[in-house]
């Protein structure tokens, strides 16, 4: 099975998290968010981000 690897540019990324770009720079510059930088390009992986988000889900409260 061939597994492809879906980048996303900054735009893409800020409205598959819907939160503001700034957002997503923010947390590239601190190292939260993983980056590729591609000719001086920001991208993102699809599956690096849904990471993120499981890591950082929050359980309802009871």
């Amino acid at each position: 099975m061939s597994e492809e690897l879906e980048l996303l540019t900054v735009d893409e990324a800020a409205k598959f998290l819907r939160v503001p770009k700034s957002w997503i720079y923010q947390r590239t510059r601190t190292g939260e968010i993983p980056v590729f930088k591609l000719s001086g390009h920001c991208r993102f992986s699809r599956q690096q981000l849904r990471e993120y988000v499981a890591r950082h889900q929050v359980p309802a409260a009871a």
